[in-house]
């Protein structure tokens, strides 16, 4: 007979790609992840997953077995949130992807009062600067900084976001301040790889214009962007929430090039198609909250200009 636990637990770690990371995500020991495998595999007759010391692939029946199982526990996890809200309780797991930086320094003071006044929300942020697939990656819902362009997600505004050029005083006493697109063009740049060397387009009177500076860094990680900045190393393209408490106290100067970058957000993305839960319309209204309107970091350091 098949268990349910055993079904999710296979799902788990075809999501997860290995017993130890399922064993983590479930709060269960590698031993317990292990053994409901193997029972279910008996269960079936048939082998799910081959074993390398290096990796874990789905077999041809683990492959037809996962469609089916991972629709089995969705079901029945949505089961479960359903009796749960109509007790009027907000229950059950809430898994999240967001990035490193703006998870570090931003995420905490407001999701902690969130989980206190809804013990029963089991929820797993994953902090990760690579782009996730929510679906794919069993994500509830993904939090990013940009624009969406997955046209597979549907994405809650929470916050806008603007990003601003900043160096610090030194390398413009240095290099001087640029005071147009033009004189930008060439300077030092510390550019976010997963956005590219391109990632410095402004828009003004005359239009859009994109400026290619001269890489000194590229880096996937805005607190190493911002830290790089006061190093003196470059110009650095930031979002405010980065970067704002260095420019408040003058460790970093706001570069006026006449042209502002694209206004961005901070949204909640959740894949397409999938009736949203009411704890995580309830997790995002938290976060607007928390941020407030206009965020609270969009008041840090706006009218500090090199």
């Amino acid at each position: 007979m098949l268990k349910l636990d055993g079904i999710a637990t296979f799902v788990a770690i075809a999501e997860a790609g290995s017993l130890s990371e399922a064993a983590r995500r479930l709060r269960l020991s590698k031993s317990v992840v292990s053994d409901r495998l193997a029972e279910l595999e008996h269960n079936l007759g048939s082998t799910l997953l081959h074993r390398s010391a290096r990796r874990l692939t789905l077999t041809e029946d683990g492959t037809a077995f996962l469609e089916r199982a991972t629709r089995i526990t969705r079901e029945v996890e949505d089961a479960a949130v359903d009796m749960a809200e109509r007790r009027g309780t907000l229950a059950g797991p809430l898994r999240i992807s967001a990035p490193v930086t703006f998870g570090r320094m931003h995420l905490g003071p407001a999701i902690y009062p969130f989980l206190a006044r809804h013990p029963e929300i089991a929820l797993t942020l994953d902090l990760d600067d690579r782009r996730v697939e929510a679906g794919a990656d069993s994500y509830d819902a993904v939090l990013r900084h940009g624009t969406i362009a997955d046209s597979r997600l549907v994405a809650w505004t929470l916050a806008p976001s603007r990003r601003v050029l900043v160096a610090a005083p030194d390398y413009l006493e240095r290099r001087g301040s640029p005071a147009s697109a033009a004189e930008l063009d060439g300077h030092d740049g510390i550019f976010y790889t997963n956005r590219g060397s391109g990632d410095w387009r402004f828009h003004g009177s005359s239009g859009t214009l994109s400026v290619r500076g001269r890489p000194s860094l590229r880096v996937n990680n805005g607190d190493m962007m911002r830290d790089a900045a006061l190093a003196g190393l470059g110009i650095a393209l930031l979002p405010l929430f980065i970067a704002g408490a260095e420019i408040s106290s003058g460790r970093l100067g706001i570069v006026d090039i006449g042209m502002e970058p694209e206004l961005e957000a901070i949204y909640l993305a959740h894949p397409e198609g999938r009736k949203p839960s009411a704890k995580l319309r309830a997790f995002a209204d938290c976060l607007r909250q928390a941020f407030g309107s206009p965020p609270y970091w969009e008041r840090l350091g706006g009218n500090e200009r090199a």
